[in-house]
């Protein structure tokens, strides 16, 4: 089976003491538009199961493709990010442009002192979770919208890298990972972005 790991649009920033409970933002107006290309992109390829984080801005990614699909996508509980319960959330380049110390302690592996959990317990929990997906649907295309530290542990895991934040995936890019029934893992591509700069139709009709 493919498996089609996508990284959520842009979200909106929420800083701390802004709403009750856990930020989950919503997606911004860029991000919408980064959610509309990717459902054209990916909706030719006709995946048989679209899948997202039960956090809202991966909701709101996935909506478009679900829409052009004609089908509902299953919210997979597992596939959330390491910084669900913080009561802020704001974008990874955001602090690393104002080289603030929580982008520091994310890219340290520090995730506990920045709103998240101990990557190594974090993988622990995402990686059953996309095994079991990928146990349901052999012989299938599958799409799942998560988050960049799903993607990061995940990948980790299939590639066998010990450094558990290694990449930095952009908004709604593409990884794509084949998994066979005997057990095998490999990673075919890593952060596609092709849709963000052009369509499909004229991707392919070039020389």
């Amino acid at each position: 089976m493919e498996l089609v790991l996508v990284r959520h649009a842009q979200p909106l920033r929420v800083d701390a003491g802004s709403v009750d409970g856990p930020a989950d933002p919503g997606l911004s107006p860029l991000g919408h538009e980064e959610a509309a290309r990717l459902a054209e992109w990916l909706a030719p390829e006709a995946p048989t199961m679209v899948c997202t984080s039960p956090l809202r801005r991966a909701r709101e990614t996935v909506a478009p493709l679900a829409a052009a699909l004609g089908v509902a996508a299953e919210v997979v509980p597992g596939v959330s990010e390491y910084d669900a319960t913080s009561g802020e959330y704001i974008p990874i380049e955001e602090l690393r442009a104002a080289k603030d110390e929580r982008w520091y302690a994310t890219i340290e592996g520090r995730w506990d002192d920045a709103g998240g959990i101990d990557p190594r317990a974090f993988q622990r929990l995402v990686v059953p979770a996309v095994e079991a997906l990928i146990a349901q649907s052999a012989g299938q295309r599958v799409v799942v919208v998560t988050h960049g530290g799903v993607l990061n542990v995940y990948l980790a895991r299939v590639l066998g890298i010990e450094k558990l934040l290694w990449f930095h995936p952009e908004y709604t890019s593409i990884s794509r990972v084949l998994a066979s029934r005997d057990g095998q893992r490999s990673v075919a591509t890593v952060n596609e972005t092709a849709h963000l700069r052009g369509r499909r139709d004229a991707t392919e009709a070039s020389p």
